[in-house]
């Protein structure tokens, strides 16, 4: 047996911290003396506090931690799931990391050149077109702004499988249609939809008309700057918005090997104030 002293040294964490995790049930001491409550841990849960370390290293909470060691499951699968999650996560965020770097290093290059941070604003492209009547197949609902991705999958997944069960035949690629004019507590009106050649039941027309285009090669996240754009382009020559603001996936997200590959139509339907 092992003093909660020399338990603490050994795996250097503080008998303080020790006491907090039997206080959350994470590691409780092998043994209590019920006379002068001096707390004692066997060789054996050197181990599991080892293991506790390790997976703090990995950033899991503590909660998750917890979940993990009191698992019925075998525990050599749990981690493995649960460190295999991890991995996924944690190279999600390096890649968030790295694209926030690489814009980061450009902002740097900007300033020394003289150019001001926002600079990149002068490379978005804005054009008039004439959008024709379309017959749109839709779901329209409400989406709070984090599960916005999950809604694409879901959303398109009803779309797509209704056209291949009813023979339909899609005229152009998915679409989104953002109805509300700001954000709300309960998420943003949102219309996912495809343009179909025939009329069946749930179609509508839509006509957006004379609408200000962009194209956008690559990330999703610059597509916020794209509408700074288009609403500054508008107001400086006079027009005003009319209409929901909608994008066109030219590009399936789930077909590219990467963002690069990303190609994104942004429309903004426009009338000469």
């Amino acid at each position: 047996m092992l003093s909660i002293g020399a338990f603490s040294k050994i795996c250097k964490v503080s008998a303080k911290t020790l006491r907090y995790y039997a206080e959350i049930g994470l590691i409780l001491p092998s043994e209590i003396n019920p006379e002068n409550g001096y707390r004692y841990y066997a060789i054996e849960q050197l181990e599991t506090m080892l293991l506790i370390i390790r997976l703090k290293s990995y950033h899991f909470s503590l909660e998750e931690i917890k979940r993990i060691i009191d698992s019925e499951e075998s525990n050599e699968e749990t981690l493995y799931f649960a460190l295999t999650r991890k991995k996924e996560d944690m190279e999600k965020q390096l890649h968030e990391q790295e694209k926030i770097l690489c814009q980061l290093e450009c902002d740097i290059s900007n300033l020394k050149s003289g150019n001001p941070i926002m600079s990149y604003l002068d490379d978005i492209d804005v054009e008039l077109v004439e959008v024709p009547m379309m017959c749109l197949l839709s779901v329209r609902k409400m989406v709070q702004a984090d599960h916005f991705s999950d809604e694409y999958g879901v959303c398109f997944g009803k779309l797509l499988g209704r056209i291949k069960k009813e023979n339909l035949t899609a005229a152009n690629p998915p679409m989104v249609l953002f109805h509300n004019n700001e954000f709300s507590p309960f998420g943003l009106d949102t219309e996912f939809a495809v343009p179909i050649r025939e009329y069946v039941t749930g179609t509508r027309d839509f006509k957006a008309g004379l609408c200000l285009k962009t194209v956008v090669k690559g990330s999703y996240s610059i597509l916020s700057s794209v509408y700074a754009k288009q609403t500054k382009w508008a107001e400086q020559n006079g027009y005003e918005c009319t209409g929901a603001l909608f994008e066109v996936y030219v590009t399936d997200p789930s077909q590219a090997a990467g963002e690069d590959e990303l190609i994104t139509e942004v429309y903004y339907p426009i009338r000469k104030i």
